[in-house]
């Protein structure tokens, strides 16, 4: 896959003896536990210091896009993807799509009139994707493994700009596969691409990340099996040992990823709320009210460690290359959460539970 960057019935043997005045034996039915709707890979990726976990899509429509990889995003909700290569190029331009009238539908794909911007990125929120809500049915993997989603909501964008230098950035070079809770904030019919599907009656909506494996980042796009178990069963939520963190409402965005914790580091204990984010590639982002200057790198040999208000603690020591932390101050960020980015996710499980509204941590 090519990166820019950025799943007995017992069987009964009815035995027929003679008759006989011994009662025979009672023997326990087999009972087979339900599986996940599906178990995928996942390609992990690192350049620089940033690393970065991509999920294949491999058709939108009627269209494949084996090219593609999106950055797979717990940090934010809904499919988002450049139109380029999978609609006509003739209907693009870069104010935007030619439509006429509501909707039209191309390639299995219906785009609406509906615009929207989305906006990633850090403090400045420095990279917009322009474009349209749009519905298709979505296979997600590829070859490896893959599975198809209804006919699903997505954002398909026509432009991607760093907003900082002005420079429209390269086509596919900013897809992403946001896993979140909730709706997404700016386009609020487009939900995550895993909540949509049909479950089966025992199996519940959501999903399994497993811890990623720290020696497949590499230059090149490594594929990693495994990892991404996608409907939940019974002992996915009562028996494996998460720690279930209940989610809060909100009128905008619906259920927020974020976790109330308490980060201690170099003898301060601050209190916050934590987003574990697949998507930020390398740097954690403490958010610290007292901090003295806007924003400032802690050392190397650091120990950080968190407590949730549930009980699930976790500890970690900054390096050079390996769990980089920053320490701001929110009225530089303008944002209370502090941001905990993948490296995180390499010594920890995570676990979404769509129906339930709550997240599911891990230690390993």
């Amino acid at each position: 896959m090519r990166k820019h960057y950025l799943k007995y019935l017992p069987v009964l043997f009815l035995l027929i003896f003679a008759a006989s005045c011994k009662k025979d034996p009672k023997v326990a039915p087999t009972v087979t536990q339900p599986g996940n709707f599906a178990k995928l890979g996942l390609y992990e990726q690192v350049s620089g210091s940033n690393r970065r976990v991509f999920i294949a899509v491999s058709k939108i429509g009627t269209v494949s896009t084996t090219d593609y990889g999106l950055v797979f995003d717990t940090g934010s909700t809904g499919l988002s993807i450049d139109a380029s290569g999978i609609i006509p190029a003739s209907m693009i331009t870069s104010s935007g799509f030619q439509i006429t009238g509501d909707s039209v539908n191309v390639n299995g794909i219906t785009i609406t009139s509906q615009t929207a911007t989305l906006t990633y990125g850090g403090v400045d929120g420095s990279i917009k994707e322009y474009g349209n809500l749009a519905y298709a049915q979505v296979t997600i993997g590829d070859g490896n493994g893959n599975v198809t989603t209804p006919r699903i909501p997505i954002f398909l964008y026509y432009k991607v700009v760093n907003v900082n230098t002005g420079t429209q950035l390269a086509a596919h070079s900013a897809d992403v596969f946001g896993v979140g809770p909730g709706v997404s904030a700016t386009a609020r019919a487009i939900a995550s691409p895993l909540s949509y599907f049909k479950l089966p009656d025992n199996i519940t909506s959501g999903f399994r990340l497993a811890m990623l494996n720290s020696t497949n980042f590499s230059a090149t796009a490594t594929y990693t099996a495994g990892l991404l178990y996608i409907g939940l069963t019974s002992d996915d939520l009562n028996a494996s040992n998460f720690i279930m963190h209940p989610l809060t409402y909100s009128p905008i965005a619906g259920y927020l990823p974020n976790i109330k914790s308490t980060i201690t580091y170099n003898g301060q204990n601050v209190p916050g709320t934590i987003l574990f984010d697949t998507g930020t590639p390398a740097t954690t982002i403490i958010e610290n009210s007292a901090a003295t200057s806007n924003s400032a790198a802690l050392p190397a040999n650091t120990v950080v460690s968190i407590s949730t208000d549930q009980g699930f603690s976790y500890q970690y020591t900054t390096g050079t290359d390996f769990n980089l932390t920053q320490v701001e101050n929110p009225s530089y960020s303008n944002d209370l959460r502090t941001i905990f980015s993948i490296d995180f996710f390499v010594s920890n499980e995570y676990l979404l539970d769509y129906t339930n509204h709550r997240i599911g941590l891990k230690n390993n």
